[in-house]
């Protein structure tokens, strides 16, 4: 038995405590893995519902067979095992594999809170919405083989043994889905952290004073608008004014408040409707993804339960300049 990843005597100490069936100390000893798991699953599945689902059955997977990890290899590494094959078994569960981004009626934003601030300053890319979404356009083992193999750096030959495939089957797959990916690749071609801040106050503002031609001029000619989990695609500048200057609030953009968060390493605002007695509810998520050009994709979600995952108040007190 080669040796066991530990910190020192005390991981070793939990480690001996879990297998002698003490759940606390199991709680212990995977906690330091629990975000990175959960961030696998949510690549996997592109739901944070359905990864916290993944999540809780590898951990409980991992108690219930933790007497058969035999530290050939680190926690973490036995851990995403386990976490990889509960979310090939939820892909499967589903009716069938999207073939176009309107298709992924599943798709839900990522809080920056449950992020580790290193990863989104570091490859911010691995979090993008339009990455995650990218993914599930793939068949789920190639998904796993593209993020075992470029996210977590698995070599070829841990991929092919824990996905029952051939080396050259896992490269092969790997090439495919690299190719894949670049078709469907939204995301900007560098982080534009400060360029982002601005953009974003100045599609705030516009939005605040009702400025559609101010709106219009913030976005890319090739702009597309996706709202999750309806099939509504709206493509290029035009479309995109109209569903603003029609749509929300029947075009009163002035009357919806919007609170700046953070999802998937991406600026995104909280979109809050007023309602008749005199507050505004909590309506969805728009997930922004900003260029040196412009907005390039918004991804909208009006989903409420969202604002319980982004901390958010489900209701705020209609601002006094309204």
């Amino acid at each position: 038995m080669s040796t066991i990843e530990d910190t020192g005597a005390g991981q070793a100490h939990l480690l001996a405590a879990a297998r002698g069936g003490d759940r606390a100390a199991f709680d212990a000893l995977v906690a330091p893995h629990r975000r990175a798991l959960h961030l696998h699953c949510y690549r996997m599945l592109g739901s944070i519902d359905q990864a916290d689902d993944a999540t809780q059955e590898t951990l409980l997977r991992a108690w219930r067979g933790l007497a058969g990890y035999e530290g050939r290899a680190p926690l973490h590494h036995w851990l995403h095992r386990i976490a990889t094959m509960a979310c090939l078994r939820a892909a499967e569960r589903r009716e069938r594999l999207p073939a176009v981004h309107a298709d992924i009626t599943y798709l839900q934003p990522c809080p920056d809170s449950l992020l580790d601030p290193a990863l989104i300053a570091e490859r911010r890319e691995a979090v993008a919405l339009a990455f995650i979404a990218a993914l599930q356009l793939l068949p789920p083992a190639q998904r796993a083989v593209v993020i075992l193999r470029e996210v977590l750096s698995w070599s070829a030959a841990e991929v092919a043994e824990l996905l029952g495939l051939s080396v050259p089957a896992v490269n092969s797959s790997l090439q495919r889905g690299r190719a894949a990916l670049r078709a469907h690749d939204t995301r900007p071609p560098r982080p534009l952290i400060d360029y982002e801040r601005r953009l974003l106050r100045r599609f705030v503002r516009a939005w605040e004073l009702r400025d559609i031609d101010g709106l219009a001029a913030l976005l890319r000619d090739d702009v597309i608008l996706r709202m999750p989990p309806e099939a509504a695609e709206f493509a290029g500048r035009a479309a995109v004014v109209e569903f603003f200057a029609t749509r929300p609030a029947g075009g009163r953009l002035d009357l919806i408040e919007l609170v700046e968060v953070a999802a998937n390493g991406q600026p995104a605002l909280a979109a809050y409707l007023p309602d008749d007695a005199g507050a505004c509810r909590g309506f969805g998520i728009m997930v922004l993804s900003l260029t040196a050009q412009g907005v390039a994709e918004i991804v909208g979600f009006p989903d409420q339960e969202l604002f319980r995952r982004f901390g958010l108040p489900m209701e705020r007190r209609i601002r006094r300049d309204r």
